[in-house]
């Protein structure tokens, strides 16, 4: 069973900082891309940023320049470094991962998904 944690919810002000982290647990996986979406009120879930497994990146334009994706293979774990933050940032954030897992074979990759942790900008 494989699973994603979130960490580094909160609520900043306008032009703050704030860093996410998610990080996968379980046993025999392999990750290959891993992201970030986002979800505000009425709005559909949309992309943020994403990064393969050797480093290859992807950002939303809304975020390029403010936001930056990093991930370390050895500890499974993706993060957001969030920048200049703008009450438009104001969402829930997905941490997303295209997993295989092994199972005597290895399976084919699927998207898991985290539990969503809150990200709250003020004027």
């Amino acid at each position: 069973q494989v699973q994603l944690v979130e960490s580094g919810s909160g609520l900043v002000q306008a032009g703050g900082s704030l860093r996410l982290s998610c990080a996968a647990s379980g046993s025999g996986f392999s990750i290959n891309a891993m992201g970030w979406y986002r979800q505000a009120p009425g709005k559909q879930r949309e992309l943020v940023a994403t990064v393969t497994s050797d480093g290859n990146t992807n950002y939303a334009d809304s975020v390029t320049g403010r936001f930056t994706i990093s991930r370390d293979n050895a500890k499974n774990t993706v993060y957001l470094q969030m920048n200049s933050l703008k009450p438009e940032d104001t969402a829930i954030y997905y941490c997303n991962a295209v997993i295989k897992v092994y199972i005597g074979h290895w399976k084919r990759p699927t998207d898991y998904w985290g539990q969503g942790t809150q990200v709250t900008v003020s004027s």
